[in-house]
């Protein structure tokens, strides 16, 4: 498990409590989404896969692939090895009783997977997006 209260890992995420259920806190990401252009690809529940398989899990989470088809191409025309980074994550999740919503930062893992400036552009471009879509959902 990453420790997001480590001052290294700052940078590589973005995560903003909310007062809001981890109920409506999904659903007003997926709203987000959407309506910043982006689309909801798939939304795996990790608290209830867990339980069902039998493991003691307290907490929830839910973690949605999201993606913008034309951010997507562009990523994968510059360097298409980066599909396996494909597509962007964004979680709601609970911990220790808090609703949290966060995504590890576009720009921070894109850039230490490539070194392309044209591919820096377009992880900021997604960064810029992906955070607004946390800030509008909290």
């Amino acid at each position: 498990m990453f420790n997001t209260n480590l001052k290294e890992d700052d940078d590589m995420y973005y995560i903003v409590e909310t007062s809001k259920s981890f109920s409506q806190a999904s659903v007003d990401l997926e709203s987000a989404v959407i309506r910043n252009g982006f689309g909801v690809l798939h939304i795996h529940d990790l608290g209830t896969t867990l339980r069902t398989k039998g493991i003691a899990f307290d907490e929830e989470c839910k973690v949605f692939e999201v993606c913008n088809p034309a951010q997507a191409a562009k990523v994968l025309s510059i360097d298409m090895r980066l599909n396996m980074a494909l597509p962007c994550r964004i979680s709601v999740y609970t911990e220790k009783g808090k609703t949290k919503i966060g995504l590890i930062k576009p720009e921070q893992m894109l850039s230490a997977l490539s070194q392309d400036a044209a591919l820096v552009e377009v992880a900021k471009e997604v960064e810029i997006k992906t955070i607004k879509m946390v800030d509008e959902a909290k």
